[in-house]
């Protein structure tokens, strides 16, 4: 389904072996990595050894769900995709920067961008989603850009630090897309 998709550096593709490495450093070598403070903060975080990351490396290496996101020839995150009803086709979408240095320069809006077009262009979808929480407004923001529309909220669902926040539903038609691409 997926070779190499890419915007001048950036590119997305399929999570490798030599991925590994720098994939566990970045995500499951710390307790509380900054990243997670972001990405659904409400759920808990399990850092691993790297024996038992190994162990389950074939998670990552065997699926078309997830894919790495590489900028100048460097593992910087992933985007995913998850079926919320596969039989009616309700897909939603993710993406992942793992390091606050990546952030805030639209190389999440690019890779997400090109991520939503391989899907439309793969899967006969009506429809892509993604559902974050109202404490991640740079998430909102770059859903904003690329044409979603907020469809739903659900007041004060999500218990982070103290304090609730509403979970975000947000999406994008077919028609709508092709009329912004």
């Amino acid at each position: 389904m997926l070779g190499s998709l890419i915007d001048d550096n950036l590119e997305i593709r399929k999570i490798a072996e030599e991925d590994l490495p720098e994939l566990w450093a970045l995500a499951f070598k710390d307790k509380n990595p900054e990243w997670k403070k972001w990405d659904a903060p409400y759920y808990a975080h399990e850092a691993l050894s790297y024996e038992i990351f190994l162990y389950k490396k074939y998670d990552f290496l065997n699926q078309t769900s997830r894919q790495a996101i590489v900028l100048d020839g460097e593992f910087i995150g992933m985007v995913t995709y998850y079926y919320e009803d596969e039989m009616r086709k309700w897909l939603e979408v993710g993406i992942l920067l793992y390091e606050g240095k990546n952030w805030g320069k639209g190389i999440g809006t690019r890779a997400l961008r090109l991520w939503i077009e391989h899907l439309f262009n793969e899967v006969n979808l009506p429809r892509i989603g993604l559902t974050t929480w109202s404490g991640n407004t740079r998430m909102i923001h770059v859903a904003e850009k690329l044409g979603m529309t907020m469809e739903g909220r659900m007041r004060k669902v999500r218990f982070y630090d103290g304090e609730y926040y509403d979970s975000i539903r947000m999406g994008v038609l077919r028609e709508e897309w092709e009329s912004i691409e």
